[in-house]
């Protein structure tokens, strides 16, 4: 895993050689990041030689190569330790005034802060308001030590130790080393060389699923259909267009398979060689398409399958998931309305042969929601 450790000034920043060390030592590749306040506190020489690579810190250096993006990208996750009651504010308020916070900022990956600070400012409403709203933004805040503090002072607001930090970072993964492939986006299907029949889905919830799956410690394959968004790291990325791409991509062993794309119930029966001239525009004949997560499930009877069903506004949606359930032969299946295509909210109900249960949110909560759902389903199987 590729973990970007943001370093900021404080006087636990001499700890981080140890998370350095002990990150490394479980395999992990680790880029340091210390702000220019950290770099008071402990030297570059030293980062360097545990870490294994070079530290520039500087945002205006070599901007061409576009570094804040380039870092937060190539992030499978994110730790900050020690996080000041500076970070801590910026952060909430998104403020981008270093290559710390414009990498943090650029990123899509889990992102966990380990706060040090005095008592008093550990206990502030100010900094205690900036943890509420960075926790519910998802972001994972570890609550410092009790102990000495720097001077005759003790309270909390210590740095934890390093396999304290070990333990918040990687033992919330209880995911580990669980295959999960997730379809998102929408197929097309081809007309003529230049058109195609599609639809207006944005995969987001599939990549909303992905991210929560890569975040509890699966190892996630993502197969994106036609999606423009930015893919997470740390995901393995796998392209498709049509329905038959889709099906190939989908061929290849997992635990559970997430069909959140939109998948063209029909295709052409015979598309046009070249582009279909105005003036000659015929009778186009459709005909059904596989249904892609129905075969998978026969195929596949020992990996747990969740379906989408996408319901016109109004419709009964549990109904109608029910139904799905029972004629595709999935293990779960999560109901939807139309009018959450393109939306960055939406409602799910989520039927199994146990039990019904229903969530709303923006996609991302939704994910974190259904991987949640999932897993507790599969651990009553």
């Amino acid at each position: 895993m590729r973990i970007l450790l943001g370093i900021t000034g404080g006087i636990a920043a001499y700890k981080a050689a140890n998370l350095i060390r002990a990150f490394s030592e479980q395999g992990h590749i680790v880029q340091a990041l210390p702000t220019q306040n950290a770099l008071r506190f402990i030297g570059k020489a030293t980062l360097e030689a545990l870490s294994g690579s070079s530290i520039d810190n500087d945002m205006y250096q070599d901007v061409h190569e576009v570094r804040h993006v380039e870092l937060g990208a190539n992030a499978d996750l994110i730790v900050v330790a020690p996080a000041t009651a500076n970070f801590l504010a910026k952060l909430a308020n998104g403020i981008a005034d270093d290559l710390l916070m414009n990498a943090i900022l650029a990123s899509t990956s889990e992102i966990y802060v380990c706060p040090a600070m005095h008592t008093e400012m550990w206990q502030n409403p100010a900094t205690q308001a900036n943890v509420s709203t960075l926790r519910a933004r998802g972001i994972n805040v570890m609550e410092p030590a009790s102990g000495r503090l720097t001077g005759t002072d003790t309270g909390p607001g210590r740095l934890p130790e390093t396999e304290e930090i070990l333990s918040f970072v990687m033992g919330k993964k209880p995911l580990i080393g669980l295959a999960v492939t997730v379809t998102a986006g929408g197929t097309r299907e081809p007309i003529d060389q230049v058109r195609y029949i599609g639809n207006s889905s944005s995969g987001r919830m599939g990549i909303a699923i992905a991210t929560a799956y890569r975040d509890a410690g699966a190892l996630v394959r993502l197969v994106a259909c036609n999606i423009e968004l930015p893919m997470p790291a740390g995901i393995e990325v796998v392209r498709a267009s049509s329905v038959a791409d889709l099906d190939q991509a989908m061929n290849n062993p997992c635990e559970i398979m997430v069909m959140a794309a939109a998948v063209s119930d029909f295709q052409i029966d015979k598309p046009f060689e070249g582009k279909l001239p105005r003036g000659e525009a015929s009778t186009i004949t459709l005909v059904p398409t596989k249904d892609l997560i129905a075969d998978f499930a026969v195929k596949n009877p020992d990996t747990f399958c969740l379906a989408f069903a996408l319901t016109e506004d109004g419709a009964d949606v549990e109904a109608i998931s029910q139904g799905k359930l029972l004629s595709k032969k999935v293990s779960a299946v999560a109901g939807n309305s139309i009018s959450s295509l393109g939306s960055e909210t939406s409602e799910i109900t989520l039927v199994t042969k146990l039990a019904v249960l229903r969530e709303s949110g923006t996609k991302i909560e939704l994910g974190r929601w259904l991987v949640g759902a999932i897993s507790k389903i599969m651990s009553r199987a």
